[in-house]
């Protein structure tokens, strides 16, 4: 981003000046208008883009100031930079609290102008660059799916982020139990607060305390000064805590007396500190049992588990499959600038027999390792790992009761001709070979099944 995409409007009643700003910027901007009167500028502003504006502080009709106030009202995004022969400190404050951005004083000189647009164009960058940022970061993290099991989490978070209550996610290792804490995050009053993550499991028994609470300098080997934990960073706004059950019974004391009364010490401190956090808690094991076996707080897990939420595993949802491969074939392309390979059906009819015992976080490993190591420009059954062809029962992914035999029946032999066609690139005369029948009868069952 740079002067040459500035949109730039110039308000000044004096004609020498308006005149100056054109052959100074004519060629050094993407467009400049030019304008009498503050009223002639709001008139032309709706539909209109602008960039930055230099306006006059006095002025026929309504003044500057005014001018910026109404300015902001229509065009909140435009950067306005005042101007003044004979300005005075209390009118440079009423522009700064209206929202200006500088002051110049006139007469005016060319360098200090493009120096002022160059310095808005380095803005609109860096804006730009993080709009950008946080649009990845919200893409990548936006929870993928449209199978019934995956539209009812969502339904519950929609549900759970507007309140405060604390939440447990439970779920296996890799099912996405972050992005949900996420998404209740992001849905919650406090979205533009600090999300902040901690992994329970990842930090040793002797720093987990500190970490959660901050320390003192002092207060151990290597603290050699203060520093804030993760309660204090989370302030009026979210801490996920991941892999909950992994805490000792010490700690999770300490975390209890947090989520009481709000109040907490730094390791090696006395003053007591108070935070205003959301806890969303997860974890894969199961903290019922814990709680029997002495291993968990009984009264920390029922302030934990006020809402649950259970992320089902890949297995239960994969249909969602297809979805999950092209949303992190886009993001691993577009990270690594590569261009989008194309995936054969018979490949994600593959994915979809996979028992995915790592969920989709496995998935996403695979599938960037298929994207680097791609030869072309598709992706075959033949780039898939050798344990792929390991299938899963179709009759695994059925829950006892919900369908009959013979729709089981109906199931496993549509998939089972499924593979024999794709495998045959559609050749229903060598896939019958396959399948030990003769070809008319394949094509009548083929009917009979909905296969095309």
């Amino acid at each position: 981003f740079s002067m040459k995409n500035l949109t730039v409007c110039v308000v000044d009643d004096e004609k020498n000046i308006r005149r100056s700003f054109e052959l100074i910027l004519r060629n050094r901007v993407k467009s400049l208008q030019v304008f009498e009167a503050g009223e002639a500028l709001l008139d032309a502003l709706p539909g209109e883009t602008v960039d930055a504006l230099f306006l006059d502080v006095q002025l026929p009709g309504i003044d500057g100031i005014e001018t910026l106030k109404r300015l902001k009202e229509i065009s909140p995004t435009t950067e306005v930079v005042m101007i003044s022969g004979h300005a005075t400190l209390s009118t440079a404050v009423d522009a700064t609290r209206a929202g200006a951005y500088d002051f110049l004083e006139k007469p005016l000189q060319k360098e200090k102008i493009v120096l002022t647009l160059e310095h808005l164009a380095e803005r609109q960058s860096l804006k730009q660059r993080f709009a950008d940022l946080q649009s990845a970061i919200s893409a990548e993290n936006r929870i993928i799916g449209e199978s019934p099991a995956i539209l009812s989490v969502l339904q519950k978070v929609k549900k759970i982020a507007p309140t405060d209550s604390k939440v447990l996610i439970t779920g296996e290792s890799g099912v996405g139990k972050e992005l949900v804490a996420f998404a209740i995050h992001q849905n919650s009053t406090r979205a533009k607060q600090p999300f902040v993550k901690m992994n329970c499991a990842a930090i040793p028994e002797d720093l987990i305390e500190s970490e959660l609470f901050g320390s003192e300098k002092g207060a151990f080997t290597g603290a050699t000064e203060r520093r804030d934990g993760k309660f204090t960073q989370a302030n009026g706004g979210t801490l996920f805590l991941d892999e909950v059950g992994d805490m000792s019974l010490r700690v999770q004391t300490k975390v209890l007396r947090v989520l009481q009364d709000g109040d907490f010490q730094r390791v090696g401190g006395k003053e007591t500190l108070r935070a205003d956090v959301r806890v969303v808690a997860a974890t894969n094991r199961d903290l019922a049992e814990m709680v029997k076996s002495g291993d968990f707080r009984e009264d920390l897990f029922f302030r934990l588990n006020v809402l649950p939420i259970t992320v089902p595993p890949l297995r239960e949802r994969r249909d969602d499959i297809p979805l999950l491969v092209e949303h992190f074939a886009r993001e691993i392309c577009r990270r690594n600038d590569r261009k989008s390979p194309q995936f054969d059906p018979a490949v994600m009819r593959q994915l979809q027999q996979y028992r995915w015992a790592g969920n989709i976080r496995e998935l996403h490993n695979l599938v960037e390792r298929l994207i680097i190591l791609a030869e072309g420009d598709r992706i075959s059954v033949a780039d898939l790992p050798e344990y792929l062809n390991v299938t899963v029962n179709p009759a695994d992914a059925i829950a006892p009761g919900s369908k009959s035999l013979a729709e089981v029946r109906e199931i496993a032999e549509r998939r089972y001709i499924e593979r024999c066609l794709a495998e045959t690139d559609g050749n229903v005369t060598q896939a019958a070979k396959l399948l030990g029948m003769e070809r008319t009868n394949l094509h009548k069952k083929m009917k009979s099944l909905g296969i095309q």
